[in-house]
């Protein structure tokens, strides 16, 4: 079934495509696609959490 979703490739060392391997098994994802995302969608949310703990560190160290 295609999809309208807009597409683009990575490159990967051994390494890493072992342990998106390895995360798609233990997790029972269909495809490394699958798998894929679910690891960019996880690091954005850290990456998230971890700007809005510097912006209230920022605020709170500007009002001492």
């Amino acid at each position: 079934m295609p999809t309208d979703k807009p597409r683009y490739s990575i490159t990967v060392d051994d390494e890493t495509l072992k342990e998106i391997d390895d995360f798609r098994f233990e997790n029972r994802y269909n495809s490394r696609s699958q798998a894929t995302l679910k690891i960019i969608k996880m690091g954005l949310e850290v990456l998230k959490q971890e700007k809005a703990q510097k912006s209230k560190s920022d605020t709170k160290s500007h009002k001492d």
